[in-house]
Formats: structure tokens, sequence, C-alpha cells
């Protein structure tokens, strides 16, 4: 029987003394694509964060496939993309990057250079940048370097990617070329929980909003598509919450 990838219960979060997340509870199943909605400074950073083990929390449980944060070692079993603004790589290749997506894995794989050199090429083949791989990092555009820090969290073949704001800073047909990649690691089983200011792009991958306000899980559910027409028509490109579960007061 599967586990749910995430899991959290009640969580509670400060940074220098200053209360970030207060009794945050939610639950990423297999089989979602779960969007963490809020404005800014609203915690969303925060809990990613605490989720992968970055910041400490100060009460409440969290759970990764089944296994408590504290004893969880297979990291290689998540993929994360952080937010584009926070790496900094000046001459890295993009090659260079997306190896070091590798560190994770378990040594029987990473004692097979070939076998970890090939991972690489596909993965980078995959986000459709063969042709930039020896390229440097900072030379790319914004949606290049974000289709890199997708490859080097999939590198892993992870069952879990969870990403950072992967929309700041691109233009709409970027954002639909990585929603549609998005989409066909979901297709392949892959759970997915992403930080979003807006639904729009890719509100059709969408199986539930989990929303913050100050810190607070103001809402948390299923997303109904927005607008008319029959049947065939593409999904529309606009959501709401139709299911309150835990209303902020």
């Amino acid at each position: 029987m599967s586990v749910n990838p995430v899991v959290v219960d009640d969580l509670n979060v400060s940074l220098g003394g200053v209360p970030i997340l207060h009794d945050v509870s939610f639950t990423v199943e297999q089989d979602e694509v779960i969007a963490l909605l809020g404005g800014n400074g609203s915690g969303k950073t925060t809990l990613i964060r605490t989720l992968l083990g970055l910041i400490p929390h100060l009460t409440g449980e969290i759970a990764l496939f089944g296994t408590p944060l504290a004893q969880f070692r297979d990291w290689s079993r998540i993929g994360y993309v952080p937010q584009r603004a926070s790496v900094s790589m000046h001459s890295t290749t993009v090659r260079e990057l997306v190896t070091s997506g590798t560190l994770s894995m378990r040594r029987p794989f990473s004692r097979l250079g070939r076998a970890r050199r090939e991972r690489v090429s596909e993965v980078i083949e995959r986000v459709g940048l063969a042709t930039k791989a020896d390229d440097a990092f900072v030379h790319l555009s914004g949606g290049q370097q974000q289709r890199v820090l997708i490859a080097r969290a999939l590198v892993s073949a992870p069952a879990l990617l969870v990403m950072d704001e992967p929309f700041a800073g691109v233009d709409l047909a970027t954002q639909q070329r990585l929603a549609d990649l998005v989409g066909s690691l979901h297709d392949e089983g892959m759970a997915v929980l992403v930080v979003l200011h807006e639904t729009e792009v890719f509100a059709p991958l969408l199986s539930r909003a989990v929303v913050l306000r100050d810190g607070r899980v103001v809402q948390d559910g299923v997303l109904e598509p927005q607008g008319h027409g029959h049947e065939t028509e593409p999904p529309a490109r606009t959501v709401r919450i139709i299911e309150e579960v835990r209303p902020w007061k």
C-alpha cells in the first residue's frame, strides 16, 4: 500500500523568535498536484523549506513517505526546485548544475559513472536543453534557467516534485511550457507541490489548493474550473476553491 508523500500536522515555525507558521496541517497524496497559494509574507517558502528540513520547526509533525522528518534519509525521492533568484552559479554549466542533483542519489547508482552521465543527459534533453548543455547557467534566459533547475530536481527520478514559484520572472509562453512539462511528469505518477501566486496556467493540472494567510491555512480544497462551453473545449484557466476546510478568523 502506498503512503502519502507529505503529511503535516499542527506545524509551528518561528524565525529569529518571530512566529511565521501557526498550526499548519495538510497532506499531499501520491496522485495529486497541489498549489500552495498566498500573498507575499504568508509563509509559503518557509513552509516548503521546513518540509525539506532546511528550517527547524518548534512543534508539530512532518512525515515524508511515511517516515518522520527527523529519520528521513531517502532524499532521492524528492526533487526540489528552489526560487531561481536564490541560485547563483556564475560560470557553472548546465551539465554541471544538473549533475549536482545526483549527489542525493544512493551510492550504488552514483558509482556507475556512465549510468549517471546518461541520466544527466536524459533529463537535460527532457527539458529541451540538449543544445545548451555546455553553456553557462548565467547566460541562459529566465525560462531556460528554470528548466535547468527542474532537470536537476528530476535527475534522481523522484516521486515528489516540490517547486517554489517556478513562474517568477518568465513570460506566459514559458509558463505554459513549464506547466506542460509538469503535467507530463504527473501523468507518469509524480506528485507535485508547487508554490504559486496565481493558478492561471497551472489550473488544468491542479487537484487542490492550500491557501496561507499570515502563516495559517485559511483554505484547503478541490478546484472547480470556471468558464462555459461544451465538454470538448480545453479546461478553463481560472479556478476557485469550492471546499473551504479551515476558514481564517
